[in-house]
């Protein structure tokens, strides 16, 4: 058995340092939370938004952890000043082998934070994935998709692309798109779509709803149902006025056609 204070065979360090060392990985990740939930909690009190609370944490963590394995180094009877140099070796030959995306991320999660294209909680569409922002970290931005689909993004990717935010404005316009057919009383089936809209509690009075008449298809003369409402209650007014039409213009008599193509066979002469 090996005495605690004798160097362990090829490695050079003894076991009571081991332990020390991992002693301090140990503690030094339970002072480390505890330090970032502190830290997290007082800047909630501020003004700042989540988004940027959320993104310092996680700045912090990072800090606090590459500081936790330094002292467990240290701790070992390993020179600290050589590990960081060896590091700065190891960073420089990353990023002399392109990788410079490391950085580009940083710097795009700090542009992103400061002017805040999107917020905690918001709905957006980034690089062809919608979702609900979850988290902007430090090197990427996670999407929670509506059937619970966890997406990361680099940041870079996020701050290059098109933003779509769908829920930064309070109210949305909710359109209903939907065809009647060709010889139906257009002030009949406009007269009952905006009884639809104005019958609803949730559609808001201004901007007041419309109709509006937006081309003659193949099959039908094509119609869209405009009413605005609050953004938390978009979907509910969109499933109600889809169902709501549909069972309006079938109990009126107004025929929604389905698409269809004539084909005429001529004979061929012989």
């Amino acid at each position: 058995m090996v005495a605690p204070d004798k160097p362990l065979p090829y490695v050079g360090v003894t076991l009571m340092q081991v332990v020390i060392a991992v002693a301090v990985l140990v503690v030094g990740y339970i002072v480390a939370k505890i330090i970032v939930a502190s830290f997290k909690r007082g800047l909630r009190k501020t003004k700042l938004p989540d988004l940027v609370v959320e993104f310092l944490g996680r700045f912090l963590s990072a800090l606090l952890y590459v500081a936790v394995i330094l002292l467990a180094v240290r701790a070992l009877g390993i020179g600290v000043g050589s590990v960081v140099l060896g590091l700065s070796a190891v960073i420089g030959l990353i990023l002399g082998f392109g990788m410079q995306d490391t950085l580009t991320n940083l710097a795009a999660g700090v542009w992103i934070v400061a002017l805040r294209p999107i917020d905690m909680g918001e709905v957006v569409e980034v690089a062809g994935k919608v979702g609900k922002v979850n988290a902007v970290g430090i090197m990427s931005t996670e999407l929670l998709t509506p059937d619970n689909v966890l997406i990361t993004i680099p940041n870079k990717l996020v701050w290059g692309s098109v933003i779509t935010n769908y829920t930064r404005m309070p109210t949305r316009r909710v359109n209903v798109d939907v065809g009647v057919a060709y010889g139906t009383d257009l002030d009949k089936a406009v007269k009952i779509a905006m009884e639809l809209m104005e019958g609803h509690p949730k559609v808001l009075k201004d901007p007041a709803p419309g109709v509006a008449i937006t081309g003659l298809g193949d099959s039908a003369i094509n119609l869209q149902l405009r009413a605005w409402a609050k953004i938390e209650d978009f979907w509910d007014v969109k499933g109600y006025l889809t169902k709501a039409i549909y069972e309006a213009y079938t109990k009126e008599g107004i025929e929604i056609p389905f698409p269809q193509m004539d084909v005429h066979v001529r004979d061929m002469p012989r």
